[in-house]
Order: structure tokens, then C-alpha cells, then sequence
């Protein structure tokens, strides 16, 4: 069976483009954070603080959102622990691939791949049909980052591969991560606790990852100033934003709006550290922005999709 729909998209595309500037903020506060900080004990307390940040929001928001009763939340456990090994992949990676590609690289792989691992997912599991406006906006953002990307100068010192991967990795837990928790809105779930749920698994998975990680950097000013603010800035506000617009938007058109991201990462990569967009980066840029308004105008789109799959 197919079903139709339009969806207004105006403050459902701005919050998630807000989103998507926080989002692109982590990277550049990353780097100016203290050289001791391992990727994997950011990213933990970067989760933590955003968790608690969330969850927050829910209690705060029970009257207008209140949790469902058990007997909807129960069928919804297997998405929650997919979500949550969404996050946990996408946190414990992403960091990773800053440090070895680099802040606009890592950043541009990991969402620049994000949207096409959610059309893939939506259509696998949940037979949502991307629309063609939707395409046509991607791939010329998508372009338009990687043009944005590969004339950015980042001092030389070369690209890992095992930074790409990284940041391919990461692109594909923040997809599973959304169309979860879109999923789980659907089902009768508030946008804050779909996303509040599985981050926090997420939280559980990656302070077992890192255990074994030296927080004594928490301890510096400067490094407890970066994990409060990655935590309740770039992660607890910027998800809340996020799951408003989720739930009034397509997975896939979400996570391609979040290709904001990347490009106030390179711009925060010029004005902040000092690295150098020449004019053919600014071709890109024009690109990316023209690529997310047309994607933004494809919310109003007809979305076709197939009778979802019932756990």
C-alpha cells in the first residue's frame, strides 16, 4: 500500500539546519581543546553530558510529550538498541577520523555518506522511497563538499585512509541513528525521548570502549570548557533541534540537511585554525548552499512509501 503526504518544512528545515551548525562547531572545538584528550574519551564525555542534557528536556517536557505507556515502548526495543549502536559507532569513529583526516575531511566524509546510508536504510526498512527532488539536491551537495574539501588546504600533511573509513563508519551509525529514531517517533514515541533512548545505550557502549582512557584532562580548564560544551551545546541542544525537525521531516532529508554541518566546519577551519579556502573551495560553497535549499523545498515533495515492517 502507498500512502502521500506534505510536510510544511519551514521551522522543520531551519532547526535541523541550526542543528547542523552546533553539529559543525564539535571539530573546531576538538581541535582547540587540550593535545592529551584521546578521541575515544571526547567522544564518551561528549555523550555522557549530551545525554543527560536530553533527558533533561523529557522530564522537563512530560506534559506537552509524556513517555507513552510500556505496552508502546516494548515492541520499539529493538530500534532503541540499533539507534544506540548507531551512536555508539558515529561517536567513537568521528573523532577518529578528525584526527587522522583532518577537521573539514573527517567531517565532510562522515555526513557527506550519512545521507545515502539513510535513503538505503529507509527503503530497506521502513520501504520509504526517496523523492527525486531529494536526489538531485543531495548529489549536488554532496558535490559541492567534496569540491569544498579537496580545495581546502589543510597544511599538507595528507589524508589517512584509515580516517576516510573512519568517517565512512561514522556516516553510517549517525544514518542507522536517525531512521531509528524516526522510526520510533512514528510509532507513538516524543522526538526528545526517541533520540534521549538510544543515545543513552550509546553512552553505555562507548564508556566501555574507553574504560581504559585517561580523563585526567577533564580536569584542565580548558578541556572541561571543550566537554561541556560539546556536551550541552553541540550535542544535548543541537539533538533537540534535531528531533524536531526528524519528526516533521523524511530521514533521508535530515540527515542530508545536516551536510550544514560540514561547511561550518571549513568555515570555522578558516576563521579559527587558520586553514585556507581558495576560490575554487568557494565554487563549493555556493554549491552546498544551493544543494540543501533544494533540498529543503523537496520537504513539500509527495513521499511515497510501502506499509513498515512490523518487529
Amino acid at each position: 500500500m502507498s500512502v502521500t503526504g506534505r510536510v510544511a518544512p519551514g521551522p522543520a528545515v531551519g532547526a535541523v539546519v541550526l542543528a547542523a551548525v552546533l553539529f559543525g562547531t564539535s571539530g573546531t572545538a576538538r581541535e582547540l581543546g587540550p593535545d592529551s584528550a584521546s578521541s575515544l574519551s571526547v567522544g564518551a564525555a561528549r555523550i555522557t553530558i549530551g545525554s543527560v542534557v536530553l533527558w533533561a528536556v523529557v522530564l522537563a517536557d512530560r506534559r506537552r510529550e509524556p513517555l507513552p505507556p510500556w505496552a508502546v515502548v516494548r515492541p520499539l526495543r529493538p530500534w532503541f538498541a540499533a539507534g544506540g549502536v548507531g551512536v555508539a559507532i558515529y561517536t567513537s569513529l568521528f573523532f577518529v577520523a578528525v584526527d587522522r583526516a583532518g577537521v573539514a575531511v573527517g567531517t565532510v566524509v562522515a555526513i557527506a555518506s550519512g545521507p545515502f546510508f539513510a535513503a538505503g536504510l529507509d527503503w530497506r526498512f521502513r520501504r520509504v522511497r526517496p523523492t527525486v527532488s531529494w536526489l538531485r539536491g543531495t548529489i549536488v551537495t554532496v558535490a559541492g563538499a567534496a569540491v569544498l574539501v579537496l580545495a581546502v588546504d589543510s597544511g599538507g600533511s595528507g589524508i589517512e585512509v584509515l580516517g576516510v573509513l573512519a568517517a565512512l563508519g561514522a556516516g553510517f551509525g549517525y544514518a542507522v541513528y536517525s531512521v531509528t529514531s524516526k522510526t520510533t517517533m512514528e510509532r507513538g514515541l516524543g522526538s526528545t525521548a526517541s533520540l534521549a533512548i538510544p543515545f543513552t545505550i550509546g553512552v553505555l557502549v562507548v564508556l566501555a570502549l574507553s574504560s581504559r582512557e585517561s580523563l585526567d584532562w577533564l580536569r584542565i580548564a580548558d578541556g572541561l570548557v571543550m566537554a561541556l560544551y560539546l556536551g550541552v551545546v553541540a550535542t544535548g541542544l543541537a539533538y533537540v533541534l534535531f528531533g524536531f525537525g526528524l519528526r516533521r521531516l523524511s530521514s533521508a532529508i535530515a540527515v542530508t540537511l545536516v551536510l550544514a554541518e560540514p561547511l561550518t566546519a571549513a568555515l570555522l577551519a578558516v576563521v579559527v585554525l587558520d586553514e585556507v579556502i581558495p576560490w575554487t573551495g568557494w565554487l563549493g560553497v555556493v554549491a552546498v548552499v544551493a544543494g540543501l535549499a533544494h533540498v529543503g523545498r523537496s520537504a513539500t515533495d509527495p513521499i511515497s512509501a510501502a506499509d513498515h515492517p512490523s518487529l
